[in-house]
């Protein structure tokens, strides 16, 4: 029979009957937490439902689809236990490059939490924040300040919406003209009047919100004046990239100014695509200098208007000649783009250049991917189980490269078959999965094989990662027994002292968790292929704290600074 629950009226979360929720002890040290709550994944396995440590809750549990209001209530507990830790988890969700997580949504709504609660901490450290992501960022946060933390949402349904009135509507519309047409000028230049009235009323009558906008204009004024004395001195490769994403305007002669003598010449020697696009010069779009994000968004432009100097880049680019980038995508983005007609080979190219990149930086030995393709994880999910498996899979060495184990009734090891890129993802997608997510059987398994062939425990599996929602089907006949605590007992029966240390990477919003704060793991989560240089390295996993405090101990980190007035 399973335990009554009860809900935490701080925290809101279920904890079981007679217990103390982790919430109302979060002032004490971690180690000393005597209590963490628990309970059961969606299929009945026995699960934590918190780690012990608020930080590392919000680090493991806040994901891509985690609503905005759970956010928040697990940004603000860990705010509590340590501001100073929060303030970079709240970086490295939107951390681009280095070890983010590439979370931006995430990221704007906790923002906008610390500009209403620690408003002089936003603004003193948005030089540090813009490193984290783009110089856009911090022009975003502003924005959403005074059109609510929903208005990009807002306007890709209207977006949708009007796409989606189809091609009669629109050729309709578009015969429209005169009176009509000049109606509508009308009724944008009275939006845009009401967006600036807005603005001016909160300039004046909100003192933190002027003090950000005036930090953030500082912000970009500094950023541009360096930049134009390096391109005085004819150092354009150290320029930094204020001048895309500072706002263009004109009328008055100063602004007219700086966007004649420098935004134009600095965004032409950052060589923007944009400013080819927009210009209709596309002979002179320099291929190789666009940015990741940007082909994906606009390669189905370069085949319609130059399609045979676009198609021989991507020749040489497949040669070796040259090269793409494709750092800043997802790889879950990147195997998205083969549902495009002209996105698979684009897709291929920027998959090569994205494991050619993890192949510079290191290798996994003695590591397997565990992917989990069960029902609970359709979707973008599932999407990201591919993509993260398949990825991990290519960079481990022999002999478990191209290798992968997912979770079924009779789980097996495969062989990722198929030498396209969409050949490969179809075959994951396709693995048994019957039903079953017994995480259990998956590490009997494993025993199994190391059994049959009398491998030694130095050639055992060294470390698994976990691409699950951690909704584990029931397999202990104890209700309080996790499955890592079964899994260990098992491998020393048969005379393994060491368990494969597991990372589990978590990819949906779910409030299972599998171990708590001490125990020789790790627990990850999002949709960031850059968590994976954390395992590059050679060592052990020595808790899931200290890999979340790895992960946040960059030189960009040090430069984040609580201010408390």
């Amino acid at each position: 029979m399973k335990p009554e629950f009860q809900t935490c009226w701080e925290c809101a979360c279920p904890y079981q009957t007679g217990w103390r929720c982790v919430c109302r002890t979060s002032s004490a040290p971690p180690e000393k937490l005597r209590f963490t709550p628990v309970g059961f994944t969606e299929n009945g396995s026995a699960t934590f439902l918190s780690t012990g440590n608020p930080c590392l809750d919000f680090f493991f549990h806040v994901v891509p689809d985690t609503p905005p209001q759970e956010l928040l209530q697990r940004l603000q507990l860990s705010w509590k236990h340590n501001a100073l830790i929060t303030l970079k988890l709240i970086c490295n969700l939107r951390g681009v490059r280095g070890i983010g997580k590439s979370q931006k949504e995430g990221f704007y709504s906790a923002a906008l939490w610390l500009h209403k609660h620690h408003p002089t901490t936003l603004a003193c450290n948005i030089e540090a924040i813009a490193d984290f992501g783009y110089f856009k960022d911090v022009l975003e946060i502003l924005y959403r300040l005074l059109e609510g933390d929903e208005v990009r949402m807002k306007e890709k349904k209207k977006w949708l919406k009007k796409k989606g009135k189809g091609l009669l509507e629109g050729l309709k519309e578009k015969k429209d003209s005169g009176i009509p047409k000049r109606k509508t000028n009308v009724v944008q230049w009275e939006k845009t009047l009401d967006k600036a009235d807005k603005f001016l009323d909160r300039y004046t009558h909100d003192y933190n919100f002027h003090y950000l906008y005036e930090k953030v204009s500082v912000f970009f004024a500094d950023a541009l004046w360096e930049d134009m004395e390096l391109y005085n001195e004819g150092k354009f490769h150290e320029l930094s990239l204020a001048a895309k994403w500072c706002p263009s305007l004109d009328s008055s002669y100063d602004r007219n100014s700086l966007r004649k003598e420098v935004l134009v010449p600095l965004r032409k020697v950052l060589e923007i695509p944009e400013v080819y696009i927009c210009e209709n010069k596309w002979e002179e779009l320099p291929y190789k200098h666009v940015p990741s994000v940007a082909m994906r968004m606009y390669m189905n432009l370069f085949y319609k208007h130059d399609k045979k100097r676009f198609e021989q880049y991507l020749k040489d680019v497949e040669s070796g000649e040259t090269t793409i980038a494709a750092g800043a995508l997802l790889p879950h983005e990147i195997i998205a783009s083969l549902q495009n007609s002209t996105g698979p080979e684009v897709a291929e190219l920027q998959w090569n250049r994205m494991v050619d990149d993890f192949a510079k930086k290191g290798k996994l030995t003695n590591c397997m991917a565990i992917c989990d393709v069960s029902g609970s994880m359709r979707g973008t999910p599932m999407e990201v189980c591919v993509a993260l498996g398949l990825l991990i899979s290519e960079i481990s060495e022999e002999p478990w490269k191209g290798k992968l184990i997912t979770f079924s009734t009779d789980p097996e090891f495969h062989i990722v078959k198929g030498k396209r890129l969409s050949q490969k993802t179809n075959f994951i997608r396709k693995m048994d999965w019957d039903g079953s997510t017994d995480f259990q059987k998956v590490f009997d398994k494993i025993l199994e094989v190391a059994v049959r062939g009398n491998l030694r425990e130095e050639q055992m599996i060294k470390r698994l990662f976990v691409f699950s929602d951690m909704e584990f089907d029931q397999a202990s006949a104890s209700p309080w027994d996790t499955d890592y605590q079964v899994i260990r007992r098992k491998f020393k029966r048969k005379g393994y002292n060491r368990v494969p240390e597991i990372v589990f990477w978590n990819l949906r919003n779910s409030r299972a968790t599998p171990v708590p704060s001490k125990q020789q793991v790790a627990l990850v989560s999002g949709f960031s292929k850059n968590l994976v240089t954390v395992f590059l390295e050679e060592g052990e996993i020595l808790s899931p704290e200290a890999v979340m405090m790895q992960a946040i101990s960059g030189d960009e980190y040090q430069k984040l600074v609580v201010f408390e007035l």
